[in-house]
C-alpha cells in the first residue's frame, strides 16, 4: 500500500459493455440480450466484413447516422474478424437461444389454430423446455411467454460477458452506441468485471472521496501491465463540494436530455438520470455529477429506452441512489422484459416497482405512477409510466415521450389528479420506425410500409397542446429531445432549424405563451426555485 490518498478525475469514464458493445437494457435481460447479439452485433459484423468500405462511406452521410454501419476503419478490419469469430464461439448458446425462439414463433403461427396447447408443449425448442409458457389471447392468436426470473439464474444471463472500459475523454464525440463495438484502443483499459461488481462501486466513489490506489487496484484485479494506464486516471486534486440545497423552496434542476432533479431540503428525486460527468470544456453550459447530492432519495425510471435507462450513468450512481423506482412488469413477453429483474442482477438494491396510479408517500411528498401511451410502436409494452411528483401542494408532471392517443384517458388522469403546476413533455414526435429498436426482436419480416408506420414517436404540437389544455399547467418545459451534444452516440439525433420536431415543439411554445403560460424548450442546463405552497416560480 501506498499510504497515499488520490480521487478519481472528473473525466474518467466508466464505460459498461457487453460483448464489447455499449451496455444498453436490451443487452442486460437474457432474452433480448440474446436477440440483439444474433440479430444486431452478428448481422452488423456480418455486413462490416463484406464490405467495410460502404460503412466508412455511411458513417460520414449524416443522413445515415444511427443507421446499422459501424463507425469503424477499415484497416482494423481483422480487429472485427475477431470479435466475430469470438461472438460466435463464446455466444454460442445465446445465437442458439435466438434461433429457438424464431423456431418457436414458427411453431405457434403453424400448428396453434385454436385447440388446446398442451401437446405443443413436447415440440417446443429444447432450448426453451421450461423457460416458457404457452397461451392464447382472446382471438385464438397463439404466443408465449418467459418465466424471466429462471433465465437470470440460468447460463442465458449474460454476466460473462458483461465487463468496464476505463478512459478518459475531453470531448463529446462517440460512434453511434448501437452499431459501433468497443475494439482495442491503447488508451482504454479493458476490466472483465460483471456489472454487480462491488469494485464499480468503491472506485465511482473516489470522484468524492480520496483513497489509496493501491486497495482500488486489489479490489479491480489490476495486473502490473495495467497499472501504468491504471495509474493516469487519479489525481489529488479534490472536487468542488457539493452545494446541498437547505433553502425553503422546491429547486428543480435540468441536466439534459429528460433528466430532472428536484430538491427539497428534505428529499432528492432524479428522473431518468443521463449524466454529462466528465468535467471538460464544452460550449455548452451544464450540470455534471458534482452538481449531484451525495445521497439521491428516489431514481425514477420512465421506460426501457436507451436514453432514459443509461448504465454509463447508472453504475456510478449506484452507491448514492436509496430506491430506484420503476415501473412495474411481469408479462414475460420479449419485447417487454422486467425492469425490477434487470437492475436486481446488475448489482441494485431497493429496486421498487410501481403501477400505474400506485403512490408512494414520503415525508410531506409523493410520488405517483401515471399511465403512459405512445412512442413504443404499437407493442404491447407495458414497462413505461409518467410521473406526479407532488411536494406540499405543488404538482410536478412528468410525460416523458407520452403522445396522447386517446385523450379520454388523460381526462380520466386530470380527474384523479387534478391540474398540476409544471409540465415536462417529450416531442420528438418523428421517431425511428418500429424496427429501429426493435426488429432484432421480430421474427417475422415487417413490410417498409408498416415499419414506418409504426414509429416511436412523442407528441407534436397538436397533441402536445392537447395534453397542456387538459392539465392547465402554470409552465411546460419541452425536454427529451436529445439535442445536447453528449447525448448524439445514444440518440443519433442532430436536429436544424428546419426539423419537424424543432418546428412542432416551437409552435406549442408560443401557443403556450398566448395562453399566458410560461413555455421553454430546454437545453444544456437550467435550474428553477419553486415556492412549496404558493406554487409560484422565480427563474434563478
Amino acid at each position: 500500500m501506498t499510504g497515499k490518498k488520490l480521487y478519481l478525475k472528473p473525466n474518467v469514464v466508466i464505460e459498461p459493455l457487453v460483448d464489447r458493445w455499449y451496455a444498453w437494457s436490451h443487452l442486460l435481460s437474457p432474452a433480448t440480450a440474446a436477440m440483439n447479439i444474433a440479430g444486431r452485433h452478428l448481422t452488423i459484423m456480418e455486413s462490416y466484413l463484406k464490405a467495410p468500405a460502404i460503412h466508412a462511406e455511411a458513417v460520414r452521410n449524416p443522413k445515415m447516422k444511427g443507421g446499422p454501419f459501424m463507425d469503424v476503419a477499415v484497416d482494423r478490419l481483422e480487429e472485427v474478424r475477431r470479435l466475430y469469430e469470438h461472438t460466435c464461439t463464446e455466444q454460442d448458446h445465446m445465437i442458439r437461444f435466438a434461433t429457438a425462439v424464431k423456431e418457436l414463433d414458427t411453431l405457434l403461427a403453424t400448428t396453434a389454430i385454436g385447440a388446446g396447447l398442451e401437446p405443443l408443449y413436447q415440440q417446443v425448442p429444447d432450448l426453451l423446455k421450461g423457460y416458457v409458457e404457452l397461451f392464447y389471447d382472446r382471438n385464438n392468436n397463439a404466443d408465449f411467454r418467459f418465466f424471466e426470473s429462471l433465465l437470470y439464474n440460468s447460463e442465458y444471463y449474460n454476466r460473462k460477458g458483461q465487463s468496464i472500459a476505463l478512459w478518459i475523454t475531453d470531448n463529446d464525440h462517440r460512434p453511434f452506441c448501437l452499431s459501433t463495438p468497443r475494439l482495442e484502443e491503447d488508451h482504454v483499459l479493458q476490466l472483465p468485471l460483471s456489472f454487480d461488481h462491488p469494485g464499480i462501486d468503491a472506485l465511482s466513489r473516489m470522484k468524492r472521496e480520496p483513497r489509496d490506489p493501491a486497495e482500488i487496484k486489489a479490489l479491480l484485479g489490476i495486473t502490473e501491465q495495467q497499472e501504468g494506464l491504471f495509474n493516469t486516471f487519479f489525481t489529488t486534486e479534490a472536487p468542488p463540494p457539493y452545494q446541498r440545497y437547505i433553502g425553503d423552496k422546491i429547486r428543480m434542476r435540468y441536466f439534459g436530455h429528460a433528466c430532472i432533479l428536484v430538491e427539497t431540503k428534505d428529499v432528492s428525486i432524479l428522473v431518468d438520470p443521463l449524466i454529462s460527468y466528465y468535467g471538460y470544456h464544452s460550449d455548452v453550459e451544464h450540470f455534471s455529477d458534482v452538481d449531484l447530492p451525495d445521497v439521491i432519495d428516489y431514481v425514477l425510471i420512465t421506460h426501457n429506452h436507451q436514453d432514459h435507462i443509461l448504465f454509463e450513468t447508472l453504475l456510478p450512481l449506484r452507491h448514492k441512489i436509496k430506491h430506484l423506482i420503476v415501473p412495474r412488469t411481469n408479462s414475460g413477453s420479449l419485447e417487454d422484459p422486467d425492469l425490477r429483474l434487470m437492475f436486481q442482477y446488475a448489482g441494485f438494491r431497493q429496486v421498487v416497482a410501481i403501477d400505474e396510479m400506485e403512490t408512494i408517500p414520503f415525508a410531506d411528498a409523493t410520488i405517483t405512477g401515471l399511465p403512459f401511451t405512445g412512442e413504443h410502436s404499437d407493442l404491447n409494452i407495458l414497462t413505461k409510466s409518467c410521473y406526479l411528483v407532488k411536494i406540499g401542494a405543488f404538482k410536478l408532471l412528468f410525460l416523458a415521450d407520452s403522445r396522447i392517443i386517446e385523450s379520454a384517458l388523460y381526462q380520466h388522469i386530470q380527474r384523479a389528479i387534478g391540474d398540476v403546476d409544471v409540465m415536462f413533455l417529450g416531442m420528438e414526435c418523428d421517431g425511428a420506425p418500429l424496427t429501429w429498436l426493435y426488429g432484432p426482436l421480430m421474427t417475422k419480416k415487417i413490410s417498409r410500409e408498416f415499419d414506418h408506420s409504426r414509429r416511436l414517436a412523442g407528441s407534436d404540437c397538436e397533441k402536445g397542446m392537447a395534453l397542456v389544455d387538459i392539465f392547465h399547467p402554470r409552465e411546460v418545459y419541452i425536454y427529451a429531445m436529445g439535442m445536447e451534444p453528449w447525448l448524439e452516440f445514444i440518440s443519433s439525433i442532430k436536429y436544424t432549424a428546419a426539423s419537424n420536431p424543432i418546428i412542432q415543439s416551437d409552435q406549442l411554445i408560443a401557443l403556450s405563451r398566448e395562453k399566458g403560460i410560461i413555455a421553454e424548450r430546454l437545453y444544456g442546463e437550467k435550474e428553477m426555485l419553486y415556492q412549496r405552497k404558493e406554487a409560484c416560480a422565480t427563474v434563478a
